[in-house]
């Protein structure tokens, strides 16, 4: 049994209803889509009967009448001629086929009218179907995407990426370390060559000395005088 048992019931439907319901909404969406656009491949060639049938009842009616006519004439005619007999029996054969006529053209009415609810039908289910094909690559983007999210957080959370970030901290921190070797390496080593600011610094040194000398010299002097 399917989703829908009449053409109403997938007019009527509540696509987002059912899907919330449905242990598997993509899977659910696919038959929706099925079942409808088989619907529509049957709707469409009743519809297609039923334009055949008018046709062919245009046609009848156009001859009943033609006939009719034709009837018609023939009461004229054999009346003319003093027939009335004749003119009897021809008007009774032109009542018949007015008869027939006016049944073809109540059956034309009903063929109309069911065209015109198929058509209109036709239109709502058509309206559903797209509904149905929207949700349908709605859910699968989101499918898609839920998927992905648990792919990465797999990848997150298996511990791969940590080891990868230990490994990578490891190696910057060895590097460090070479960096700091040589900066040490460096440290105090001059060559045996003084620069110019030990040149500076030690002219300093010795300008100090000499001051306080000089004081020296110039206190004593003043106790032995």
């Amino acid at each position: 049994m399917g989703i829908f048992s009449r053409m109403t019931d997938i007019v009527n439907a509540n696509l987002n209803s059912l899907l919330d319901k449905a242990e598997d909404p993509e899977k659910m969406a696919r038959l929706m889509i099925q079942e409808m656009e088989d619907t529509l491949v049957e709707v469409r060639a009743s519809a297609v009967r039923m334009i055949a049938d008018k046709k062919d009842l245009e046609r009848s009616l156009t001859a009943l009448e033609k006939d009719a006519e034709d009837w018609g004439a023939k009461a004229e005619f054999a009346l003319s001629k003093g027939r009335e007999d004749l003119a009897k029996g021809a008007l009774v054969a032109k009542r018949k086929l007015a008869d027939r006529a006016t049944a073809a053209e109540a059956e034309l009415v009903v063929i109309d009218e069911s065209l015109s609810k198929t058509n209109g039908d036709l239109g709502k289910l058509q309206a559903k179907l797209d509904e149905a094909k929207a949700k349908r690559k709605s859910i699968e983007i989101r499918m898609q995407s839920a998927q992905k999210r648990v792919q990465v957080r797999k990848t997150l959370y298996d511990g791969r990426v940590d080891d990868a970030i230990d490994r990578y901290d490891s190696l910057e921190r060895r590097i460090h370390e070479l960096e700091a070797d040589a900066d040490v390496l460096e440290m105090g080593r001059t060559g045996g060559k003084v620069t110019l600011e030990d040149e500076f610094a030690s002219l300093r040194a010795d300008a100090d000395v000499e001051d306080e000398l000089a004081k020296l010299k110039e206190k004593v002097g003043g106790k032995k005088a």
